[in-house]
């Protein structure tokens, strides 16, 4: 999902950062508010077509059995991140061990060590989910990071994180099937053309 930065007010005893983004959700409901790299960022309310991504995406995964006892298939679950002291994000969808609820540190965020993928739907301002995050959920040592890019009909699958981006990034087109690791716990191919036709919104 796209986010924009958010400035942080200023005072005698100024907010944290996470007491801002709490204050923000409660003021802008439906919104997406985020902390990456100390910058907090707030992403509108999805529209139609992401929402329809997102379920499209969700068959696949739950075909293959990861909503059981293994694992689950979440959206709009907080995950807390290593880069900063109040640092946390919410991927659009997650596959995670299904202990998650044990693994809970802060601000309705859990451990990254119990997420086995984080998925985002990009949105108009894509750039996020193609820049920051990828860095962000690559330092959390997310193992696979798939986003669907709305703007240009692909689908990218990062694997292999390191300390600046991931090893590994396959862009897939329509007409492709994009394989997923099967260290997400199945065997999962995603329809690039199914996923491009369902987020694709209304001119």
């Amino acid at each position: 999902m796209s986010a924009a930065a958010v400035e942080h007010p200023c005072d005698d005893e100024p907010e944290t950062l996470l007491e801002t983004a709490n204050r923000l959700m409660e003021q802008l409901p439906g919104h997406r508010v985020e902390i990456i790299g100390g910058v907090i960022t707030v992403a509108p309310p999805p529209d139609g077509p992401h929402a329809d991504a997102l379920t499209t995406l969700m068959v696949p995964f739950l075909s293959a059995g990861l909503h059981g006892e293994e694992s689950r298939v979440l959206q709009g679950i907080g995950l807390w991140l290593p880069s900063g002291p109040e640092d946390y994000v919410i991927p659009d969808l997650t596959i995670v061990d299904s202990d998650y609820n044990e693994r809970l540190i802060a601000n309705n965020s859990y451990d990254p060590a119990c997420f086995r993928l984080v998925l985002e739907v990009t949105s108009g301002n894509y750039q996020n989910d193609l820049r920051n995050k990828v860095i962000a959920y690559a330092q959390a040592k997310i193992p696979v990071y798939v986003i669907v890019d709305r703007k240009h009909g692909r689908v990218h699958v990062l694997t292999e994180p390191l300390p600046g981006g991931y090893d590994r990034h396959e862009v897939y087109a329509p007409g492709q099937e994009a394989p997923l690791p099967v260290s997400i716990g199945a065997e999962v191919t995603l329809d690039v053309a199914e996923l491009v036709r369902a987020g694709r919104p209304k001119r």
